[in-house]
Protein backbone atom coordinates (compact mmCIF):
# COMPACT_ATOMS: atom_id res chain seq x y z
CA UNK A 1 0.00 0.00 0.00
CA UNK A 2 1.34 3.58 -1.08
CA UNK A 3 1.71 5.79 2.03
CA UNK A 4 -0.66 8.74 2.38
CA UNK A 5 1.95 10.91 2.52
CA UNK A 6 3.46 9.74 -0.92
CA UNK A 7 -0.15 10.30 -2.01
CA UNK A 8 -0.64 13.97 -0.94
CA UNK A 9 2.78 15.02 -2.39
CA UNK A 10 1.61 13.67 -5.45
CA UNK A 11 -1.86 15.48 -5.32
CA UNK A 12 0.63 18.51 -4.15
CA UNK A 13 2.77 18.26 -7.32
CA UNK A 14 -0.14 17.87 -9.64
CA UNK A 15 -1.97 21.41 -8.20
CA UNK A 16 1.70 23.01 -8.50
CA UNK A 17 1.77 21.67 -11.96
CA UNK A 18 -1.04 23.72 -12.88
CA UNK A 19 0.15 26.89 -11.11
CA UNK A 20 3.29 26.69 -13.09
CA UNK A 21 0.80 26.09 -16.47
CA UNK A 22 -1.05 28.95 -15.54
CA UNK A 23 1.99 31.14 -14.81
CA UNK A 24 3.79 29.88 -17.91
CA UNK A 25 0.80 30.83 -19.84
CA UNK A 26 0.79 34.18 -19.00
CA UNK A 27 4.41 35.00 -18.32
CA UNK A 28 4.26 33.88 -22.49
CA UNK A 29 1.20 36.22 -23.18
CA UNK A 30 3.11 39.18 -21.26
CA UNK A 31 6.20 39.03 -23.40
CA UNK A 32 4.84 37.49 -26.38
CA UNK A 33 2.23 39.85 -26.58
CA UNK A 34 1.45 39.84 -29.93
CA UNK A 35 0.85 36.30 -30.21
CA UNK A 36 -1.99 35.54 -28.47
CA UNK A 37 -2.95 39.28 -28.78
CA UNK A 38 -4.02 38.32 -32.77
CA UNK A 39 -5.91 35.61 -31.57
CA UNK A 40 -7.78 37.27 -29.23
CA UNK A 41 -8.18 40.24 -31.35
CA UNK A 42 -9.42 37.89 -35.08
CA UNK A 43 -11.95 36.00 -32.35
CA UNK A 44 -13.63 38.83 -31.04
CA UNK A 45 -13.74 40.63 -34.28
CA UNK A 46 -15.26 37.52 -35.92
CA UNK A 47 -13.64 38.19 -38.60
CA UNK A 48 -12.04 34.40 -39.82
CA UNK A 49 -15.51 32.74 -39.09
CA UNK A 50 -18.05 31.59 -42.36
CA UNK A 51 -18.59 34.41 -44.00
CA UNK A 52 -22.03 34.08 -44.81
CA UNK A 53 -22.64 33.64 -40.76
CA UNK A 54 -25.80 35.78 -39.66
CA UNK A 55 -23.68 35.84 -36.36
CA UNK A 56 -21.27 38.81 -36.60
CA UNK A 57 -22.89 41.00 -35.16
CA UNK A 58 -22.25 39.92 -31.76
CA UNK A 59 -18.45 40.93 -33.46
CA UNK A 60 -16.40 43.35 -30.54
CA UNK A 61 -14.24 45.29 -33.22
CA UNK A 62 -12.94 48.15 -30.56
CA UNK A 63 -9.72 47.73 -29.88
CA UNK A 64 -9.77 49.56 -26.38
CA UNK A 65 -13.00 46.57 -25.99
CA UNK A 66 -10.19 43.53 -27.40
CA UNK A 67 -7.44 44.99 -25.51
CA UNK A 68 -9.39 44.98 -22.51
CA UNK A 69 -10.91 41.54 -23.26
CA UNK A 70 -7.10 40.64 -23.36
CA UNK A 71 -5.81 42.12 -20.21
CA UNK A 72 -8.87 40.64 -18.23
CA UNK A 73 -7.95 37.04 -19.71
CA UNK A 74 -4.41 37.95 -18.37
CA UNK A 75 -5.30 38.82 -15.19
CA UNK A 76 -7.44 36.01 -14.45
CA UNK A 77 -4.18 33.44 -15.48
CA UNK A 78 -2.04 35.78 -13.32
CA UNK A 79 -4.23 35.25 -10.71
CA UNK A 80 -5.21 31.47 -10.85
CA UNK A 81 -1.68 30.49 -10.91
CA UNK A 82 -0.54 32.79 -7.66
CA UNK A 83 -3.70 30.68 -6.08
CA UNK A 84 -2.27 27.55 -7.51
CA UNK A 85 0.95 27.90 -6.11
CA UNK A 86 -0.13 29.36 -2.98
CA UNK A 87 -2.26 26.13 -2.80
CA UNK A 88 0.47 24.16 -3.37
CA UNK A 89 2.79 25.46 -0.64
CA UNK A 90 -0.02 24.89 1.78
CA UNK A 91 -0.83 21.60 0.66
CA UNK A 92 2.87 20.61 0.97
CA UNK A 93 3.11 21.60 4.51
CA UNK A 94 0.21 19.70 5.49
CA UNK A 95 1.44 16.82 3.70
CA UNK A 96 2.22 15.17 7.04
CA UNK A 97 -1.13 15.28 8.45
CA UNK A 98 -4.49 14.57 7.01
CA UNK A 99 -6.57 17.12 8.76
CA UNK A 100 -3.82 20.02 7.37
CA UNK A 101 -3.90 18.93 4.05
CA UNK A 102 -7.69 18.63 3.41
CA UNK A 103 -7.85 22.11 5.47
CA UNK A 104 -5.57 23.18 2.39
CA UNK A 105 -7.59 21.87 0.03
CA UNK A 106 -10.35 24.89 -0.78
CA UNK A 107 -7.56 27.27 -2.04
CA UNK A 108 -6.27 24.51 -4.23
CA UNK A 109 -9.76 24.17 -5.09
CA UNK A 110 -10.68 27.41 -6.03
CA UNK A 111 -7.90 27.78 -8.34
CA UNK A 112 -8.75 24.97 -9.88
CA UNK A 113 -12.43 25.86 -10.61
CA UNK A 114 -10.71 29.37 -12.07
CA UNK A 115 -8.98 27.64 -14.39
CA UNK A 116 -12.07 25.48 -15.81
CA UNK A 117 -13.74 28.69 -15.88
CA UNK A 118 -11.34 30.46 -17.88
CA UNK A 119 -11.12 27.56 -20.26
CA UNK A 120 -14.73 26.61 -20.13
CA UNK A 121 -16.55 29.28 -20.18
CA UNK A 122 -14.04 31.74 -21.37
CA UNK A 123 -13.14 29.53 -24.53
CA UNK A 124 -15.16 27.00 -25.11
CA UNK A 125 -18.23 28.96 -24.00
CA UNK A 126 -17.99 32.43 -24.71
CA UNK A 127 -15.43 32.13 -27.86
CA UNK A 128 -16.30 28.60 -28.93
CA UNK A 129 -20.28 29.72 -29.22
CA UNK A 130 -20.78 33.02 -28.60
CA UNK A 131 -17.85 34.76 -31.30
CA UNK A 132 -18.75 31.31 -33.13
CA UNK A 133 -15.16 30.98 -33.19
CA UNK A 134 -15.56 27.11 -33.85
CA UNK A 135 -16.47 28.41 -37.46
CA UNK A 136 -12.84 29.78 -37.65
CA UNK A 137 -9.94 26.96 -39.24
CA UNK A 138 -7.04 29.52 -38.38
CA UNK A 139 -8.13 31.17 -34.82
CA UNK A 140 -9.98 27.94 -32.77
CA UNK A 141 -8.61 27.03 -29.64
CA UNK A 142 -11.33 25.16 -28.61
CA UNK A 143 -9.59 21.77 -29.08
CA UNK A 144 -6.45 23.21 -27.31
CA UNK A 145 -9.09 24.63 -24.39
CA UNK A 146 -10.58 20.96 -24.17
CA UNK A 147 -7.09 19.51 -23.30
CA UNK A 148 -6.37 21.92 -20.72
CA UNK A 149 -10.18 21.38 -18.85
CA UNK A 150 -9.43 17.59 -18.97
CA UNK A 151 -5.75 18.52 -17.17
CA UNK A 152 -7.61 20.40 -14.58
CA UNK A 153 -10.68 17.77 -14.37
CA UNK A 154 -7.93 15.04 -13.78
CA UNK A 155 -6.39 17.20 -11.09
CA UNK A 156 -9.67 17.90 -9.78
CA UNK A 157 -10.69 14.60 -9.33
CA UNK A 158 -7.45 13.74 -7.77
CA UNK A 159 -7.21 15.98 -5.17
CA UNK A 160 -10.99 15.37 -4.01
CA UNK A 161 -10.17 11.55 -3.40
CA UNK A 162 -10.05 10.93 0.10
CA UNK A 163 -6.84 8.69 0.73
CA UNK A 164 -6.82 5.79 3.10
CA UNK A 165 -4.57 6.18 6.34
CA UNK A 166 -2.32 3.61 7.35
Amino acid sequence: MVHPMLIRLCKTALVATLALFFLLVAFGNLTDYGSNWAFVQHVLAMDTIFPDSTLTWRAITAPWAQQLAYWLIIAWEIVTGLILALASLRLARGACDAGRFRAARPLAILGLTLGALLYGLGFIVIGGEWFAMWQSPTWNGQESAGRFLVLIGFVFLALLHEEREG
